[in-house]
């Protein structure tokens, strides 16, 4: 399973080579799942997951979109708390 730092490291080409594969192996445990042979039922949501994360990543690209860096989450806070602030007053 790939995090979605380890993704935005990929250049266009090897993500799209990325989701293919991980497209496959979405299919092939459908495919298990259909014939009743799949052991980890869980690796099905992990999977989906990942091609989600792959084609959000893609759409960012396409749309030009900046790259957000990881573990910025605290500048959305203080950015809330200043716009309760000027509410306030």
């Amino acid at each position: 399973m790939s995090s979605p730092s380890e993704l935005r490291q990929l250049n266009d080409d090897e993500l799209s080579q990325r989701l293919g594969e991980t497209k496959e192996e979405l299919f092939n445990l459908r495919f298990q799942l259909a014939m009743g042979k799949q052991d980890n039922s869980a690796r099905m949501g992990q999977v989906r997951r990942e091609v989600a994360r792959a084609l959000t990543l893609q759409a960012e690209r396409k749309a030009g979109a900046p790259r957000a860096v990881a573990g910025s989450g605290a500048g959305k806070k203080a950015d809330k708390r200043a716009d309760k602030r000027k509410v306030a007053r």
